[in-house]
């Protein structure tokens, strides 16, 4: 199994150190020896060794939480999941050990320099309910988000087009002529400083849909360090978070059948 685990790992894990503090185990807990006789279809457990972060500004602000659900304001720059080089920096990772919840998991995505509302089922059992709603596309979400205004821009409007997202690239490309996967409601709320504060109400979930949405009108949202042009920008360089906030949740509970809706603490222009 030594031989093995040294011909698996990349060079940089320490095989002999870890088999040496048995920090490689087998599925019922027990350590893996490294003169073990290889076994194949063998499953072997380890924790591995995290990188250095940079600390995200901001908390993560508990709005709701009962059995089965957990509603939280997530500040922008903080990872959702974790996920390469964001591990312990992400909402999961934070609030399972502050709240000591380790089956704490998103039900939905929000990218990492999106604000607002994120929700969470406090344990396994409650994923699938309330995920087949988001798949279904029964929940109710509302965004706002800061970006120019137009005056000859006819609103509300609602922007249809197929989205793309392609491996490697990182912005969304739109398909012409092809089937509409990406539908958003546009309106203009009220105006702050010259600027105009969005309500935009997507019927669906796409990558990156209302940053293209809202660039693909002529009217980018402040901030957004990928859309008209991607910008080079420090990932310790939280000074300019994207101006777009997710706002509002609404649907019929799974469980019990009662309405519910969730509406974040935090306000244009973040």
């Amino acid at each position: 199994m030594g031989d093995w685990l040294r011909h698996r790992l990349p060079e940089r894990v320490d095989v002999a150190a870890m088999l040496a503090t048995q920090r490689f185990v087998h599925a019922d807990g027990t350590p893996v020896r490294g003169d073990e006789v290889y076994a194949p279809h063998t499953f072997v457990w380890f924790h591995r060794d995290l990188s250095d972060e940079i600390e995200v500004p901001g908390r993560v602000t508990v709005l709701h939480r009962d059995e089965r659900l957990l509603v939280v304001d997530k500040p922008a720059f903080l990872s959702s999941i974790p996920r390469g080089r964001h591990v312990r920096e992400s909402v999961v990772v934070r609030l399972r050990d502050e709240l000591g919840l380790p089956q704490l998991s998103p039900l939905h995505r929000l990218d990492r320099v999106t604000s607002g509302l994120l929700m969470l089922a406090t344990e396994r059992r409650w994923r699938g309910p309330y995920q087949s709603l988001f798949e279904a596309g029964m929940i109710r979400k509302t965004y706002r988000a800061l970006a120019p205004i137009r005056p000859d821009l006819q609103l509300p409007v609602t922007v249809r087009d197929h989205l793309i997202k392609r491996r490697g690239s990182w912005q969304v490309e739109v398909v012409s002529d092809a089937l509409v996967n990406a539908e958003t409601l546009v309106a203009l709320e009220s105006e702050i400083d010259g600027m105009g504060v969005y309500r935009l109400t997507p019927r669906t979930g796409k990558t990156h849909q209302l940053r293209v949405h809202l660039n693909n009108l002529g009217i980018p949202i402040v901030d957004d360090p990928l859309y008209p042009q991607i910008q080079d920008i420090e990932i310790d360089d939280f000074s300019r978070p994207l101006q777009l906030l997710a706002a509002e949740l609404s649907f019929a509970d799974p469980i019990d059948g009662r309405d519910r809706t969730f509406r974040s603490g935090l306000s244009l222009p973040l």
